[in-house]
């Protein structure tokens, strides 16, 4: 136990060829290394676990070999690379930058950089998550980056390199290394699986790899942790248990359940996943996945896409022969919605059970089948079959009393008072018509239309004549508050200043609104479309006209301060101002 090293450390890379995923990146430093062409700075970024401080000591063991191999790697025999394989280089330095970020830090490296290495030719500095410097240790940073001795090498790496600033960047020759494919991760692990005897089935690495987004070190810290859960042997069922995923078993079920309609069971599944302690917004982002796999495995051609095991893929094809395109486009537009709106929802489970019902009646065979991969229509239509709602409301039905047919007479004057009196009971209030509901600008209301029992022919109207309605100052005033007060809170400013003014007629349907000054009559001009095209509507006239004009210096303008207000209404009344002059009385 004392010896146990995590398989992170045990498997790190040593050589450029055993870096997994980045054999662009490799393959430029074997070359730059091999033609003496090494630059002075280097920054290494990408995301977490990729090889970015594994590459930065690869480069730093190889430009110091004394006698490196044929094809650029290091001999590991020579002083320099045993002095670093057993961390006892002078020549290679290493400094975290998240805890040594100061100015004087900096300042202890630049004095270090001045001595020229005791073996070999490079004195090689590696700053790792070099983004949490302080802006003055960058700043002291820069003239030794730029100018460096001849024998120094600086190899920068961080994850966020977006927060070095740009002068940083100028002075480097800049690598991006790339998160790791699915198939790679799974070659690796399968790899380290044999060498530690272990035997792991394909579709448990395939979770595994998934699981760690790119990173190797990320997944291989996951497959030590499956490891100690199963005892050496990795399957699918205890790899996905331990890590708790879940399991693709619950999406091809719920995909068969909502392709035949199956409501009920697909809202009972999602209570049994939910049970198990997994989130909905989990799942409901999970299933657009596996809709989005569906999708990918009816074209082989895209088939290249779907990172599963052999397995999976096998029953992925098989189902996405099951699922029409149509279906799969408006399933998946409507679990992203669900997705999009699940952080903003108060009841997050509703919201998960609507969209369930909403994508299993999409095979219902009422829905707009010429959608495409357009969004589909937000309907629920009803989840019970119309047998069930039959015999739910067969009693009430019963009880309800039914009217009988009168009795032929002989006299036809009691007919016809029978017949007058079962038509008086039988008289039902007038249907409205959806059509009819709603505003008429023509009209100016709502109008119900009964709809008549018999109809002898149908009748042909002549087409509807529009007459532009005269109207009041009175009116026009309304109506002007009316859309003040429709005005959204964004515009409250504007609201404000509409209610302050008065429309004044000009002439039978047009009129002017007076402001003070140039800056509230262009933002009044810049409304006028809005304002004209709400008083049209609701005056029912095409032909009002606003127009907005400054105030001539002689004309009264609306007062706003006390001193304004008490010169007004001197002018009215004089004799406030004699009252002023005998009492010796000043306005503040």
């Amino acid at each position: 136990m004392d010896n146990y090293i995590v398989s992170a450390r045990k498997y790190r890379p040593s050589t450029f060829d055993s870096v997994v995923g980045q054999h662009a990146l490799t393959t430029t430093l074997k070359n730059a290394i091999a033609t003496g062409k090494l630059a002075h700075a280097y920054l290494f970024c990408g995301p977490r676990g990729v090889g970015k401080t594994t590459c930065a000591r690869i480069f730093a063991k190889t430009i110091n070999c004394l006698t490196p191999t044929v094809d650029g790697e290091a001999c590991n025999r020579c002083e320099s690379c045993v002095a670093f394989n057993e961390q006892r280089s002078y020549n290679i330095h290493e400094l975290d930058a998240a805890s040594n970020n100061s100015v004087d830090d900096i300042r202890q490296l630049v004095e270090q950089v001045r001595i020229p290495p005791q073996i070999g030719k490079y004195k090689v500095y590696i700053i790792d998550e070099v983004h949490m410097l302080s802006q003055s240790a960058f700043n002291a940073f820069l003239k030794t980056l730029e100018e460096p001795p001849r024998h120094a090498i600086f190899i920068l790496a961080t994850t966020e390199k977006h927060k070095i600033i740009p002068t940083i960047l100028s002075r480097c020759q800049i690598y991006d290394f790339n998160r790791i494919s699915v198939e790679d991760t799974v070659a690796h692990l399968a790899y380290v699986a044999s060498k530690e005897g272990i035997t792991a089935e394909p579709e448990a690495l395939n979770v595994i790899a998934l699981k760690a987004d790119g990173g190797m070190r990320d997944a291989l810290s996951l497959f030590d942790q499956v490891v100690s859960f199963t005892g050496g042997h990795l399957t699918y069922k205890g790899t996905i248990e331990n890590l708790n995923v879940l399991d693709y078993e619950y999406y091809f079920r719920l995909t068969d359940q909502l392709l035949h309609n199956r409501i009920s069971d697909a809202l009972l599944l999602l209570n049994d996943v939910m049970n198990h302690g997994f989130d909905a917004g989990h799942f409901i982002t999970g299933l657009a996945s596996h809709f989005r796999d569906v999708l990918v495995s009816k074209d082989p051609g895209t088939l290249p896409l779907l990172e599963v095991g052999a397995g999976i893929r096998q029953r992925y094809q098989q189902q996405a022969q099951q699922c029409p395109l149509p279906f799969l486009y408006k399933a998946i537009k409507l679990c992203n919605d669900c997705d999009l709106n699940y952080r903003t929802s108060r009841n997050k489970r509703l919201l998960v059970e609507l969209t369930l019902i909403q994508v299993g009646q999409l095979t219902a065979g009422e829905g707009d089948d010429n959608a495409g991969g357009h969004s589909p229509k937000q309907v629920i239509k009803p989840v019970f079959t119309a047998a069930q709602v039959a015999s739910q409301v067969q009693q009430p039905a019963v009880e309800k009393p039914a009217t009988t047919p009168a009795a032929p007479t002989d006299s036809a004057p009691t007919q016809s008072l029978l017949q007058s009196a079962i038509g008086n009971e039988e008289k039902k209030p007038p249907v409205m018509k959806r059509s009819s509901m709603g505003f008429s600008i023509k009209q100016g209301r709502t109008q119900p239309v009964q709809e008549t029992k018999t109809q002898a022919a149908p009748v042909v109207t002549a087409p509807e004549v529009v007459v532009d309605k005269p109207f009041t100052v009175e009116e026009l005033g309304y109506q002007w508050l009316a859309y003040t007060a429709q005005l959204p809170h964004e515009q409250i400013a504007l609201a404000k200043r509409m209610q302050l003014l008065h429309p004044v007629m000009v002439d039978t349907n047009t009129f002017e609104v007076v402001v003070d000054n140039e800056l509230v009559a262009k933002e009044f001009s810049a409304e006028i479309p809005t304002v004209q095209d709400y008083l049209r509507n609701q005056l029912h006239n095409s032909h009002i006209c606003m127009s907005v004009r400054v105030s001539s210096p002689k004309e009264n303008v609306r007062a706003f301060s006390r001193k304004e207000k008490y010169e007004l209404m001197a002018q009215k009344n004089p004799e406030l101002l004699r009252l002023q002059q005998e009492f010796g009385l000043e306005l503040y």
